[in-house]
């Protein structure tokens, strides 16, 4: 949410909890009294509530005794010491409880207490004693079976006893998936390498083309995709690309510098064996380029820059955030952050505290829930390259620590991350998160030619893209159109990146209440006649997106096309109903031919925006597991074939947002940051009036997760709000 010209910037992190007492939870569960409601001004004195016993909001992300004890009950719900052995943990999360529940958390469990949340009774309202229990929901691959299984596991009670081996959990559910394959682990990536590196064959591919040292080779697995039934789920398979270092005493050499080429590798991932090799083609090892590190004292040429004087950001009165637990408070602003393995950073409970008119929400839940990136190189092994970086790998399970003055400045409140390892272990990414201020240019801007005077304000969302280039190795002579020369028989092909926001909106609706409807907005030109008798006028049409069928569309600058969120109850001064924009920034769409292989996995890459009905199991938009998906479509494509209408609807915007990479010479060997998004600002949300509270002009908050994804580009990104 920014409105000025600070930026604070947001991580999840596990804090101390907003209430502390040694009274027991179960007097905790008896104590009513009543409070006034802080995110209002109207007094409620006579409103019961409730100390609350729980010590983790509904929202808050699984700690990591919560995660061992899931583990735990999982594991010890195997029938056999067989099964659970092979039990294999691709992911730990929180089972996110209905928004009622989270609306009667907020309101009278955790501060700051907000009764006004939920809808007016007559009479008391009745407030339950405790809260349900949490759940965790667990993605399980059997080793042995080759069978991927979902859990559901009550958290009855989870505390510092679990250390002595002593939990509380419970099986609610549990299911066989058929016919899928979870995403991939880090543990296998390391030991289909180590599986490759030991192959016979492999090694004297390696030998021909002058390589005998193994401490040089680097073998990275890539999930295969889904081309043809050989690709079937039924295995588990990866198919690695290979790289060579040259320098055995530099663990820190780009040795993607030097692809190998022309080698066909195929591992079954569940035996960890080589089942294909195929030594196709001998190109030979480009040269090593003598640019090709980006390490401190070694880009171009060995020098660094000493022309930049040092840049210090202090804040002598602290900083504008407030932090309680995963509760922020921003100027005006409020709202909740958690992180899962998949999606990493996930934003809760957006609202605005609007003077007289009290808590009024935006969204519920944002996050960026996929990120597709296909190659435009038809050559083996290029064509296979289409990571979707979320579904096959997991963006919060590539996350890494965030370091002060690198990628977070100022005041700086960290927030760590917890999740499951492979063999069920809790793994911890310290400072994952980070929440701080800083200068963000200016955000609006009048001044005014009579008095001189001038002021300043906007909202963004933003990725950030950088990291290492995916190469290709050519030969001598060779010049390949699909990519970029970038050093002597070393290119880069083009490809294309690919984010999906999903945004669970709730513009001006309490909990309960689904008044939202989504307008498109489009510039038309008027016709030539008495009306335009200047041929100078243009004016916006509006057109109400009724139906998910309806609502698959696509940017066009030509008509400065954008799309409002509204809420069809509620209207601003001037009688106009209240609502949030989504303005498109820079955008593509997928330039594959219509049959390509990655798009039967991709279906939702084909528009850029896409609306549906909220439902709680309609979470990522190539479905659950798109790992060598044979179902062409599934997910989001799928979904809107129900064609569910959309108008005075709990509602789900996906927004689809692209970069087409071209790489330069620039480029190399590290990309500079290059910056896509997207702006949701207010439509009429604001009254603007004297007579009550404008957005504030003197801040802009930024939620920071640093996140690198697949294989091996990596990227930081950074959704702002």
């Amino acid at each position: 949410m920014a409105t000025s010209q600070e930026k604070a910037t947001l991580s999840p992190t596990a804090s101390g909890n907003p209430i502390s007492s040694k009274t027991s939870a179960a007097a905790m569960a008896t104590v009513i009294h009543p409070v006034l409601d802080p995110l209002s001004t109207k007094t409620t004195a006579a409103t019961p509530v409730m100390a609350r016993a729980q010590t983790c909001h509904p929202l808050d992300p699984l700690m990591a005794a919560e995660i061992a004890v899931a583990v735990s009950t999982v594991r010890a719900a195997g029938k056999t010491p067989e099964v659970r052995d092979s039990m294999r943990f691709i992911e730990v999360v929180l089972v996110e409880p209905d928004k009622n529940v989270v609306a009667l958390a907020d309101a009278y469990f955790f501060p700051p207490f907000q009764p006004s949340l939920l809808p007016k009774t007559k009479g008391r309202p009745v407030i339950p004693t405790k809260l349900p229990p949490r759940q965790a929901r667990l993605v399980v691959y059997n080793k042995r079976s080759n069978e991927t299984s979902i859990w559901t596991v009550e958290l009855n009670e989870v505390h510092a006893a679990t250390r002595g081996g002593h939990h509380r959990g419970k099986v609610i559910s549990s299911k066989v998936v058929p016919d899928v394959q979870p995403p991939m682990d880090a543990e296998e990536y390391a030991e289909c390498e180590a599986v490759v590196k030991d192959f016979p064959p492999f090694r004297e591919a390696m030998r021909k083309r002058g390589i005998v040292d193994m401490d040089l080779v680097m073998v990275d697995p890539w999930c295969v995709g889904y081309h043809s039934n050989a690709d079937a789920p039924s295995r588990r398979l990866a198919k690695p690309l290979i790289f060579c270092r040259t320098e055995s005493d530099c663990p820190v050499e780009n040795g993607y510098a030097r692809p190998v080429e022309g080698i066909h590798v195929l591992v079954d991932m569940q035996n960890m064996v080589v089942i294909e090799f195929e030594d196709r083609k001998l190109v030979p090892l480009p040269p090593a380029d003598p640019l090709r590190n980006y390490t401190a004292g070694e880009t171009r040429g060995g020098v660094d820059r000493s022309d930049v004087k040092p840049l210090q950001i202090i804040q002598p009165e602290g900083p504008s955030f407030r932090v309680n637990g995963h509760f922020v408070n921003w100027q005006k602003w409020n709202f909740r952050i958690g992180f899962t393995p998949r999606e990493g950073l996930v934003i809760y409970s957006v609202a605005y505290l609007d003077g007289s008119r009290g808590r009024r929400p935006v969204a519920h839940r944002l996050s960026f829930v996929e990120m597709v990136v296909p190659y435009g190189d038809p050559n083996d092994p290029h064509y296979r390259k289409n990571a979707f970086d979320a579904g096959e790998d997991g963006l919060g399970k590539n996350a890494h620590s965030l370091k002060k003055g690198c990628d977070c400045l100022g005041y700086i409140k960290y927030f760590d991350a917890h999740f499951t390892n492979f063999t069920g272990g809790v793994e911890t990414i310290e400072n994952c998160v980070c929440l701080h201020e800083e200068d963000h240019g200016i955000l609006w801007k009048h001044q005014d030619w009579r008095t001189g005077l001038a002021e300043d304000g906007k909202i963004e969302a933003e990725v950030k893209l950088t990291g290492v280039l995916s190469l290709g190795a050519l030969q001598p002579g060779e010049v390949r159109k699909y990519g970029t020369m970038i050093a002597p028989g070393l290119y880069a092909p083009v490809h294309q990146h690919f984010f999906v926001a999903r945004m669970d909106m709730a513009v001006d609706c309490k909990p309960g209440e689904a008044f939202n409807q989504v307008v498109e907005m489009n510039v038309k030109v008027e016709d030539p006649g008495k009306d335009n008798v200047h041929n100078n006028a243009f004016y916006p049409e509006e057109e109400l997106l009724r139906t998910e069928l309806q609502a698959m569309r696509d940017c066009n600058p030509l008509s400065a096309r954008h799309w409002i969120i509204r809420n069809t109850r509620t209207v601003n001064r001037t009688g106009q109903l209240t609502g949030y924009k989504l303005v498109p920034g820079s955008n593509c769409l997928p330039l594959a031919g219509s049959e390509a292989k990655f798009l039967r996995r991709a279906a939702f890459l084909k528009h850029n925006l896409w609306v549906t009905a909220y439902s709680r199991d309609e979470m990522y938009p190539g479905g659950e597991f798109p790992n060598q998906n044979p179902r062409s479509g599934e997910g989001l494509a799928t979904w809107v074939k129900q064609n569910r209408p959309i108008e005075e609807t709990d509602i789900v915007l996906w927004y689809v947002f692209g970069v087409t990479h071209i790489p330069r010479l620039e480029d190399w060997p590290v990309m500079p940051v290059e910056r896509i998004g997207f702006m949701l600002m207010p439509h009429g949300f604001f009254n603007c009036s004297p007579a009550v509270d404008v957005p504030p002009s003197t801040g802009d908050c930024e939620l920071k997760d640093a996140v690198i994804a697949t294989k091996p580009i990596q990227n930081s990104l950074i959704p702002k709000l």
